[in-house]
């Protein structure tokens, strides 16, 4: 980011800036797992045996991590897409973008912790 007298140039508030690098960053990550998803896939038409050898591979602790990382990536990027859209679309949210992102944060504590700590109980319990 280019540098000016008093700082950046980015003229947004603190959480603006991070849920904006977040929202990049999720939508990312999400769409590099759809890649990886469809390829996996597609191998069952290819063989199934080499198919049902990725998923045996998949059984792991290591892809739980990797898991409940995808469902923390979802569940913020859902959730800062609704806020994206209400700054967006409601004439009074970008005077409450502050707010809304902190609105976010707790509404995927609130979804993500219970399914993180059940799924982890899980994956580590086998």
């Amino acid at each position: 980011m280019a540098q000016s007298a008093t700082g950046t140039l980015y003229r947004g508030d603190r959480e603006g800036m991070w849920s904006w690098v977040a929202h990049r960053i999720s939508g990312v990550l999400i769409f590099l797992f759809l890649f990886a998803h469809v390829l996996d896939t597609a191998l069952v038409r290819v063989s199934p045996d080499a198919y049902n050898s990725i998923m045996d591979t998949y059984k792991n602790p290591v892809v739980g991590l990797g898991e409940t990382g995808l469902v923390a990536a979802v569940t913020f990027h859902a959730l800062n897409g609704l806020r994206v859209v209400a700054v967006d679309f409601w004439s009074k949210g970008p005077r409450h973008q502050r707010q809304m992102f902190w609105a976010v944060v707790i509404g995927f504590v609130v979804l993500f912790a219970p399914f993180a700590i059940r799924h982890l109980s899980i994956v580590f319990s086998h």
